[in-house]
């Protein structure tokens, strides 16, 4: 796959041949990964009549999933984020001024995720959602009841492997930065989330190839794409973005990441049994 710069923006040019996952429609422009590209594929294989969107987990909303849609495809969102700063950056940015977006300051829970939606003017049929909040996801997907989106995309933690169901334990006050000194203590493993999809009635369809993204729709339109295993949609992820006690980054190969955090403790959405992160299959 070759690829250029046009205008400033990443282009992907490929070779005629058929893609065989999600992972071959990738292309960055303001996804952190390839998400803008899989974005794209998905809205022109299903029918989407209210083309809104809400993310959560943006910073700033300059490296997310949806800016794009504004740009490309002029559709409306909310986004949302803790961070107060971040949301008075966005605010102050282009898509704010040129684009149908609302910006809210909130640290999500589970118990006020639907009426933040709700209270923005968003309920139903809608496009998509973006949950990435880096803590709660897993708790907070499944709260939420407000909306049915027909693409949801959720960050899993890849730390977790690809064979448990696991999540971090629900705290409404969690903070990644805080919860361990590592920061790779946070989120869900892949099975979690595609045990969780399936109760709320969306099927898995694929994962990105940074290995923290995976991609559902809702069941009434899934037929469109080829469904996929958690085994096809999962990778183990490059990023080294550990901290040490001291606080200075450690790099950390994905093979030293589970002995750090072996202590702490996971739950198993399926049964409900508390575990440890060191005795997770990462086979």
């Amino acid at each position: 796959m070759l690829q250029r710069q046009v205008g400033g923006l990443e282009q992907r040019l490929r070779f005629p041949v058929e893609p065989r996952s999600l992972r071959d429609h990738e292309f960055k422009v303001h996804s952190q990964w390839g998400e803008d590209g899989i974005i794209q594929y998905l809205i022109r294989q299903i029918d989407i009549p209210n083309k809104v969107f809400v993310e959560f987990g943006v910073t700033r909303y300059t490296e997310c999933n949806t800016r794009y849609l504004l740009h490309n495809d002029n559709w409306h969102g909310l986004v949302m984020d803790g961070n107060a700063d971040g949301i008075a950056y966005a605010r102050a940015d282009r898509p704010y001024l040129y684009h149908s977006l609302d910006a809210v300051c909130a640290f999500i829970d589970r118990d006020n995720i639907n009426d933040l939606i709700r209270g923005n003017g968003i309920k139903d049929d809608i496009g998509l959602l973006s949950v990435d909040i880096d803590g709660n996801d897993y708790w907070v997907w499944e709260a939420i009841d407000c909306i049915q989106p027909r693409i949801v995309i959720v960050e899993y933690n890849s730390t977790f492997g690809r064979r448990d169901a696991v999540s971090i334990p629900y705290d409404p006050t969690f903070f990644r930065n805080r919860a361990h000194f590592s920061r790779l203590y946070y989120g869900a493993s892949a099975p979690a989330m595609a045990h969780l999809g399936r109760q709320k009635g969306y099927t898995l369809v694929g994962g990105n190839t940074a290995g923290n993204n995976l991609f559902f729709l809702r069941d009434d339109v899934a037929e469109a794409v080829p469904a996929a295993t958690v085994d096809e949609s999962y990778a183990r992820s490059m990023f080294r973005e550990s901290f040490g006690p001291d606080g200075v980054r450690t790099f950390l190969p994905f093979d030293q990441r589970q002995v750090v955090l072996a202590a702490l403790p996971v739950v198993d959405v399926v049964t409900g049994e508390e575990r440890r992160v060191g005795d997770l299959d990462l086979s």
